[in-house]
Order: C-alpha cells, then sequence, then structure tokens
C-alpha cells in the first residue's frame, strides 16, 4: 500500500508545474512571495529522485520490522470497522507530529531532517527536498503494529499523510476558513514552520493536523513575513552535500566533546546545543 505514494509522483510534479507556470505568468506582488529558482528546484527535485530509491529497498525492512511486531501482539483490529480507520487515523498522526519534532530536537534527528529545511524558498518543490537518510522515522510508528493495526494500514496511514502535505507547500494559498486553521496544518500554519525567523523556530509540526500543536503548545500564528532556510544557510546547490552537510559538521562536533557524555549530548540534544558557550558549532 506504500505505492500509493509513488501513484502520487506524477500530480505533484503536474501541480509543481502549473505553480512554477503561476510565478512565471500571473500577476503577483514580489515583494510578497518568494517563488521559484531554477538551481533550487533542480537540488529539490534531485532530493526526491534519491530519496524515492533509497526508500525502495528500506521499505523492506520497515515492513520486515512492522510484520515481526504484528505477529507478536495478540490484539487484531478489524479494518472492516470505519472505526479502526478513525483511531488510525488519530494514531499515525500523533506519531508523525512526534517524528516531526524530535527531527528538531534532537541534532542526529536533524542531521536526517535539516534536508527538507534547507531550501530558501517554499513551493511545490519544496516538499520534494527530502533526506536521503530515511531511516530515522520508522521507530515512531513502532506501537502502531503492537496496537493490532495490520502492517498495510499503518503504510497506507504513512503513504496518504505525506500526500496531504504536497500541497502545504506553497505561498499560493493564504489563509483558509477559520475552522480549518483551526483544525487542520495548512500552507500559513506550514509557512511558520519553515521559517527561520526567531518567533517561527520548532514551531507547527503537525502532518495533517494542527491540533497536536495546540495541545503541546509548538503553534505559531502566522504574522510577520516568512523568511525561508536554515538560521546557517547553505551556501550549495550540490545535492550529496546538501543530503550530508550536517552529518558531517555532527561528526566533527563529535570527535571535538570531551568524554562519552558529551559526545551523547552532542548527539542527542538539539542543534543549537554546545557544551560550551564559548565553542562555535562546526559548519561546512
Amino acid at each position: 500500500m506504500a505505492e500509493v505514494l509513488y501513484y502520487a509522483i506524477p500530480f505533484f510534479v503536474l501541480l509543481l508545474i502549473a505553480e512554477y507556470a503561476s510565478f512565471r505568468h500571473l500577476d503577483h506582488d514580489h515583494e510578497d512571495l518568494v517563488g521559484y529558482d531554477l538551481k533550487d528546484t533542480g537540488t529539490s527535485l534531485a532530493m526526491g529522485i534519491g530519496n524515492v530509491a533509497i526508500n525502495v529497498g528500506w521499505k523492506l525492512v520497515v515492513v520486515a520490522v512492522y510484520a515481526a511486531l504484528y505477529e507478536l501482539t495478540p490484539l487484531r483490529l478489524d479494518p472492516h470497522n470505519p472505526l479502526t480507520w478513525v483511531l488510525l487515523f488519530f494514531a499515525d498522526d500523533l506519531a508523525y507530529y512526534w517524528f516531526h519534532r524530535v527531527s528538531h530536537e534532537s541534532r542526529v534527528f536533524w542531521a536526517s531532517h535539516v534536508v527538507h529545511h534547507s531550501s530558501q524558498h517554499f513551493n511545490l518543490s519544496t516538499a520534494l527536498r527530502q533526506t536521503w537518510v530515511p531511516m530515522t522515522y520508522f521507530p515512531f510508528w513502532l506501537p502502531l503494529p503492537l496496537l493490532g493495526f495490520p502492517v498495510w494500514m499503518v503504510l497506507l496511514a504513512q503513504a496518504w499523510s505525506l500526500i496531504y502535505q504536497f500541497w502545504i507547500h506553497t505561498e499560493r494559498i493564504k489563509r483558509l476558513p477559520r475552522w480549518v486553521e483551526g483544525f487542520f496544518n495548512t500552507p500559513s500554519h506550514h509557512r511558520v514552520h519553515h521559517g527561520m525567523n526567531d518567533q517561527y523556530l520548532d514551531k507547527n509540526y503537525g502532518g495533517i493536523l494542527i491540533i497536536w500543536d495546540r495541545l503541546f503548545g509548538t503553534w505559531e500564528p502566522e504574522g510577520e513575513r516568512v523568511k525561508y532556510g536554515l538560521t546557517t544557510q547553505l551556501t550549495t546547490f550540490h545535492p550529496v552535500r546538501v543530503a550530508f552537510h550536517e552529518y558531517i559538521a555532527l561528526a566533527h562536533d563529535v570527535r571535538a566533546a570531551k568524554g562519552l557524555r558529551t559526545k551523547l549530548a552532542v548527539l542527542l540534544h538539539g542543534p543549537g546545543w554546545r557544551p560550551e558557550p564559548s565553542r562555535k558549532r562546526h559548519t561546512v
């Protein structure tokens, strides 16, 4: 069922072309919209292609682990019961929230996720800028097969979440009706998430729903104009450097840290954590 995501890729590309054309041929306020840059878009597409290729093999490992856990538990949820699908929807979205939050708050996870935030643009191609080290996400979904959700349902839920999140990577849609903004993740909420403005850092982690951010105190509304990218922007469009730059910096900082406890702290604390206030983070 994970193949559903791959079937959606042609539609992603068509929508991306349409959005790009809208920036080229329709009137818009250049002061408010960042739009597209061909080099940046090329990097995003390269990252997406690499992610798909790597995930073809990695999914086999994920399926094997989920299936083993499903066989261990006596719990079985009936896929023919509509309530099972409702429970799965919320369970999957909550798993995504915590995966996404930890990916910002722990540097070893951030090293993978930083790729997605490395663009200084925010458009549909940004949604395709995905990691080449996708192994960090699957532990957060381990409770689902243990709770009795069939493996194919878990994979389908992951796919529909990613499909939903594609369209929210756009500047073209402003705010939606209040009830939509109150319950769902929207382009406005996700623009905030991709902002490097101080008040926007580490906010709005939701996948399909925004309720988890409201519940756990990580929600931030869109106010001042969003500046996209990283607090220290990348100066390269090379896909390999984009994919691994933070791993290189992380390895340097771990080697420089004194003692096992400090080395583990560098790995597990947030990207901004340093053992000594005066010590600068290594950048590449």
